[in-house]
């Protein structure tokens, strides 16, 4: 939180422009989404008051209300996990899993995401009337936040505020497409896959362990790696990654054109061997009808 606090006003401050703090600070957009989803599941403080503060923090540098992860993530992806129902559920469009409907994924999902939302604040509205002003705070502090920095330096809110946010809210819902993306979402084991580079979940406080995330969603994120040990002789090998980069460069660019770089689609097989069970009987019947004609 402080080396994103710092590097907005490092960058805002600098007469020129810096691709080396800009980018960094790109990164540190995408750690503060991390803290949003544990935030939400596990608050960080012990203090109402230190949470609601977090919140407003998260809120003006993740680039949306914090609370949304509430309806969108909490109550309907933990409870669904990729399956019908979940507003996030990765096959909406396809079956394929490619670099189109990769990127594609952020911008169907997040618009889809805001039904939900609404729900969640109409809920609020009748239900915990203070908790529903708390939230609209947020979108007002947001969007005083944004317009501030638009009218102060149209360039620099662009660059230093605007961007790093977008990159992060971005890069959450391609974390969430990679980790369901192929994996068997009716299985207890095969539903998530898993990123095990050290690097990265240093970055991204364990956000890789993914599978045990789903087991125990209550567990702090320090806890994982250990936990995820625990179960890792129950899980499929081709659902475990020990490279995010080498997940991108194979999956999608190289795969499309060398068939054994190609890892298998656990949802697509399990549908095919359900069709095989129903059309197998059906095509017996059928054979034994025109034998007794």
């Amino acid at each position: 939180m402080v080396v994103a606090s710092g590097l907005l006003v490092i960058n805002w401050l600098q007469p020129e422009f810096n691709w080396l703090t800009f980018l960094w600070a790109c990164l540190m957009a995408v750690s503060v989404t991390t803290i949003v989803h544990n935030h939400n599941h596990v608050a960080i403080w012990k203090n109402r008051s230190l949470n609601r503060a977090q919140d407003y923090w998260l809120t003006l540098f993740y680039g949306f209300p914090t609370f949304t992860w509430i309806p969108t993530h909490n109550k309907n992806h933990h409870k669904f996990n990729n399956r019908a129902g979940d507003y996030t559920i990765t096959y909406r469009m396809s079956e394929r899993n490619n670099l189109l409907t990769l990127l594609t994924y952020p911008t169907i999902s997040g618009y889809l995401q805001q039904r939900p939302i609404l729900d969640f604040l109409a809920h609020c509205w009748r239900t915990r009337r203070a908790r529903f002003w708390f939230y609209i705070s947020e979108y007002v502090l947001l969007i005083v936040w944004i317009g501030g920095a638009l009218w102060i330096d149209w360039r620099k809110a662009l660059l230093y505020v605007v961007i790093p946010q977008q990159v992060g809210l971005f890069s959450v819902l391609i974390f969430n497409f990679l980790q369901h993306a192929g994996a068997n979402e009716e299985s207890r084991w095969e539903h998530s896959r898993d990123v095990v580079s050290p690097i990265m979940n240093w970055l991204l406080f364990n956000n890789g362990y993914h599978t045990v995330h789903h087991e125990r969603p209550g567990f702090h994120w320090s806890q994982l790696p250990a936990k995820h040990e625990e179960i890792r002789n129950q899980l499929n090998p081709a659902l475990t990654e020990h490279s995010f980069w080498w997940l991108i460069l194979r999956t999608y660019i190289l795969a499309p054109f060398i068939s054994k770089l190609q890892r298998p689609n656990l949802r697509v097989e399990r549908l095919e061997r359900q069709s095989t069970a129903i059309e197998e009987p059906l095509i017996r019947q059928l054979r034994f009808d025109k034998l007794g004609s």
